[in-house]
């Protein structure tokens, strides 16, 4: 299970505190695979770093017996003047894994990424696509209990993509996996439930996906919810 209790999450602004998250509750039950959707701005990419332990709560607490990711497919999270075959030394060690257990995550990564002479070059001269190649390709090395997948399956080209997909597909069989996409075909094929972000308001757990679909497509059809921003208040 993975519990978000009571949580609050701001970041300042010249208008004040902008707030993302007042007092909001959600439970993953075990065995769910989730997939998190809503309009632009309703935190998606807020709740993955929160979940992923990226980033502090301003208040409440997240309480979870699994293993989690990090956010697979988020921006940052590598050292920009390593290369990628050092980030993957380097994400190894923080896992404590042994000297066999390096070379056989980088051997991995490596053939995984297909990304060429390109591993053993400062990431900082990758392209979005190959960063998104990198940090998946590190991330199915290690073995989670939940993995948290911003749509990066959606990256590279058709061949790459079912690998990719094949791939989770696999890792899911003995895992849960966070998904958040804009794709409502891939939150369908994943997931067997659905987490709806509303701005502002409490979220929605849908155990029925269409109807969680359903729910978030009218919703993002109001002219009102596709205007609306966080609220900003006074610190």
């Amino acid at each position: 299970m993975l519990d978000l209790i009571d949580i609050t999450k701001s970041y300042p602004s010249r208008l004040g505190r902008r707030y993302i998250f007042r007092q909001f509750n959600l439970s993953i039950p075990t065995g769910c695979n989730a997939g998190l959707i809503g309009p632009n701005g309703a935190g998606k990419s807020t709740l993955m770093r929160l979940m992923g332990g990226l980033e502090h709560l301003d208040q409440g607490r997240i309480v979870t017996d699994r293993r989690v990711s990090w956010p697979i497919g988020l921006a940052g999270g590598f050292q920009g003047s390593l290369t990628g075959r050092d980030n993957v030394r380097f994400v190894c060690r923080i896992h404590a894994a042994s000297a066999e257990e390096m070379r056989e995550k980088v051997a991995f990564v490596q053939a995984f990424a297909e990304i060429g002479d390109a591993f053993d070059l400062p990431v900082k001269s990758y392209s979005s696509g190959m960063r998104s190649r990198l940090t998946f390709g590190v991330a199915m090395a290690f073995d989670f209990d939940l993995y948290l997948i911003d749509e990066v399956t959606a990256v590279g080209d058709a061949a790459f993509r079912k690998k990719s997909q094949d791939l989770l597909r696999e890792r899911l069989e003995r895992a849960q996996v966070v998904y958040t996409s804009h794709n409502m075909g891939e939150i369908t094929r994943l997931c067997n439930a659905v987490v709806l972000l509303r701005p502002g308001q409490s979220p929605v757990f849908y155990e029925d996906v269409q109807e969680g679909i359903a729910a978030y497509q009218q919703m993002a059809s109001a002219p009102q919810v596709r205007a609306r921003h966080p609220e900003a208040c006074p610190a």
